[in-house]
């Protein structure tokens, strides 16, 4: 009975505790929104006529897509994440760094099966068709590798940039990747988070956004996101940016 009590007087005195802030996740947005297009981009390619031309271009081009977007992705992490464990604790990211080095090989071997499945002609039917289950499986495979690596990086990389690095110094290191990122690879990755993100993290995604970025680039960001939201969706996260839903109506 006493270990009871005082299993519940401590349970009493924790949720008493104030709650701490979460710590800045530099890997938890980006991941949902990797997730998103490696599984839609999969399930794409799996269900390619690849008898059919204009299907068959479209599923690639969206592999083609993603694979650019995963080796953008590689290049970032090494680029600051990366960098940033070594800086402060050397070997740190090498597990990590190691993965991404096979990534890249498998990145680079499927762009190569994209382009041998697009040089198939109607003549060679029967080949063209092992080519495309041959991609598929490859794909799956590097996707399922990406998923098990994505975890190992949201669990011990941000637990080592958590010990290594204040709040303001990992808010500095993810401004300055963002920077980094070209347009056309921001665009596409506000696309997928749109769709992945919940509506507090895309509030939060975009109120950033709306403090930091220049008013164009946020008004073209925002409408990319309201292409992929439901009506509810978009109005929640207007009313949260302080927009009305409805251009020319009253935010309130």
């Amino acid at each position: 009975m006493h270990e009871i009590e005082t299993l519940a007087g401590n349970t009493h005195v924790a949720a008493r505790a104030p709650a701490r802030a979460p710590r800045p996740d530099l890997y938890g947005a980006i991941h949902k929104a990797l997730r998103a297009f490696m599984s839609h981009t999969l399930v794409r390619l799996g269900a390619m006529d690849v008898a059919d031309a204009e299907e068959r271009g479209l599923a690639l081009d969206g592999v083609d897509a993603l694979l650019a977007l995963l080796r953008g992705h590689v290049q970032h992490e090494n680029d600051f994440l990366h960098t940033a464990i070594e800086a402060r604790r050397p070997g740190g990211a090498r597990h990590t760094a190691d993965d991404h080095l096979g990534h890249l090989d498998a990145i680079a071997n499927l762009e190569d099966e994209v382009r041998a499945l697009r040089d198939l002609g109607d003549e060679r039917a029967e080949q063209r068709a092992l080519q495309a289950a041959r991609l598929y499986r490859h794909l799956a495979e590097l996707i399922g590798e990406n998923l098990v690596h994505m975890q190992v990086e949201e669990a011990d990389n941000n637990a080592a940039l958590w010990a290594l690095y204040s709040d303001a110094e990992l808010v500095a290191i993810h401004d300055r990747l963002l920077a980094s990122v070209a347009p056309a690879e921001m665009a596409l990755v506000v696309r997928w988070m749109a769709s992945s993100l919940s509506l507090p993290e895309l509030t939060g995604l975009f109120g950033e956004m709306q403090a930091k970025a220049p008013p164009p680039a946020f008004e073209a960001l925002l409408d990319i996101a309201r292409a992929q939201l439901d009506e509810r969706r978009w109005a929640r996260l207007a009313r949260a940016l302080g927009r009305p839903p409805v251009p020319g109506l009253m935010s309130a």
